[in-house]
């Protein structure tokens, strides 16, 4: 296998690529060598990105229209490199290529809706003059951009993700400084050049790259950001909304995905696709099947159609084109998974499937007999490991679900409208998916949690709501007499 060329780049601030004195290696998750040298930012430079953000937005503010052309020629020119981005995406993150692709498909999808969203911003009339004392007057609300945005990416979907918090802001008028991970910053550069080449203006999207302790908490600081957006780790939401105040946030954080099948479910799609979203991708996606409920009368027979759908997931390098679960995006988070599957296993759980530890590769992981206060149940595994629970009915099922200081998603399967109708009351996350697992996203949908699970929306419309102003315009036609 040929050493792959180290490719070097600087950081884009102000439409001008800068080089520093230090800088941040990107590996090859699979092959774990050395691809790209990338600049690492400081608090100086930190400043200088915002700066240049608030400048754009002071001295070349953008129409509706304006936007829409810019992430509407964009997508396009993604469309063009597509193939690209899927490898750089498959080397960076270590995202088995056939995945890779569908976000790169997504991403498109991502910044043309957000384009279009551009264009449908609007406020609505308010009847003011209903109220005593007011006739006469002619209220409408006007949707405004915050200012500056400051977008925190994580490693799992360094395209579709960084869409999803670069493209809306853009769409809403905002400027960005975006901060992908320190794993994963390659795939922003390069759409940093794709959205240049698309007519975006110097200093409405900056990147800055550097550790969370470093660069993070030189961006929580900055007085001159208006609204972060971030997605990641309970632990550094928590941080993030600790550090920022009155300042607005969306925040996207973990989940430990809950599934419930129920005895009239048909047990063959459940299986395969709570096989397929627990597995691809090394379980590395906060919507990833994680804790699978089954209703008794079916438990035997479903176990043994996921166990079998699960052995199928093939393990190894995310640039062969028929790899599902590629590597974890370290060498440690490995060594957490297995040392989390093994801590269960002496606790009582049974391994019905699963080998040992290669590396940075974890092999597909299927537990029985898991109890409720193991980690590989109450927290976020964001590995390939899914644990599998009889209960006695399905009302069990949903509690067992809410058991949980998590609600992102939760699948459920059942051909019984009561059912899935008292799933979609009972479950409290921010997404109940019937007939699919906790898995499903569309990019055009509202998604986030509740709880633990974060504040805010993502989709393009409902990300664009979030990161404008809503100001009220009261007309007095008596004034001027």
């Amino acid at each position: 296998m040929a050493t792959l060329a180290v490719a070097r780049w600087g950081l884009y601030v102000d439409g001008k690529w800068r080089e520093t004195s230090r800088v941040v290696p990107v590996l090859h998750k699979y092959r774990q060598e050395v691809v790209a040298e990338v600049a690492e930012a400081d608090e100086g430079l930190v400043d200088e990105a915002v700066r240049a953000a608030q400048r754009a937005l002071e001295e070349r503010p953008l129409s509706p229209y304006r936007r829409f052309e810019i992430l509407r020629r964009a997508s396009d020119l993604l469309s063009q490199r597509k193939e690209e981005f899927a490898v750089t995406i498959a080397r960076e993150a270590g995202k088995p290529l056939k995945y890779a692709r569908v976000e790169v498909d997504r991403a498109i999808q991502t910044i043309s809706l957000s384009g279009e969203e551009a264009k449908r911003i609007h406020g609505e009339q308010v009847p003011v003059d209903a109220a005593p004392g007011a006739e006469g007057r002619i209220a409408f609300t006007l949707r405004v951009p915050v200012g500056v945005v400051c977008a925190i990416a994580p490693f799992n979907f360094p395209l579709n993700l960084v869409a999803h918090k670069v493209a809306p802001a853009l769409a809403a008028g905002n400027a960005v400084v975006l901060k992908p991970a320190t794993y994963t910053p390659l795939t922003s550069l390069m759409l940093c050049q794709l959205l240049e080449e698309a007519g975006l203006p110097p200093g409405y999207l900056n990147v800055v790259v550097g550790g969370g302790r470093t660069v993070g908490e030189a961006l929580l600081r900055h007085p001159g950001v208006a609204l972060y957006t971030f997605t990641g780790s309970p632990e550094v939401g928590e941080r993030i909304k600790a550090a920022t105040g009155l300042r607005r946030v969306i925040l996207e954080l973990g989940n430990n995905s809950p599934n419930i099948v129920a005895e009239d479910a048909n047990l063959d799609q459940a299986a395969g696709l709570l096989a397929r979203f627990a597995y691809l991708y090394a379980g590395q996606f906060c919507i990833s099947v994680q804790r699978i409920y089954v209703e008794r009368p079916v438990y035997e027979p479903f176990l043994e159609k996921f166990v079998e759908a699960a052995r199928a997931m093939k393990l190894g390098d995310p640039e062969d084109p028929d790899t599902d679960i590629g590597p974890l995006i370290s060498e440690e988070d490995a060594r957490r998974v297995e040392a989390w599957v093994e801590e269960a296993v002496q606790g009582g759980a049974q391994r019905v499937l699963g080998g040992p530890r290669q590396g940075v590769l974890y092999p597909a992981t299927v537990l029985v007999g898991v109890r409720p206060e193991m980690k590989v149940v109450c927290q976020e595994v964001f590995g390939p490991v899914a644990s599998v629970v009889a209960c006695d009915s399905f009302e069990e099922g949903l509690a067992q679900a809410n058991d949980t200081e998590y609600g992102l998603q939760a699948g459920v399967f059942t051909n019984d409208l009561r059912k899935a109708m008292l799933a979609a009351r009972t479950l409290r996350m921010g997404g109940v998916i019937i007939n699919d697992t906790s898995g499903f996203r569309v990019d055009l949908m509202p998604y986030g949690g509740v709880r633990r699970s974060g504040i805010g929306r993502e989709g393009p419309r409902y990300a664009v709501e979030e990161m404008t102003d809503l100001r009220i315009v009261v007309l007095n036609p008596a004034g001027g007499r």
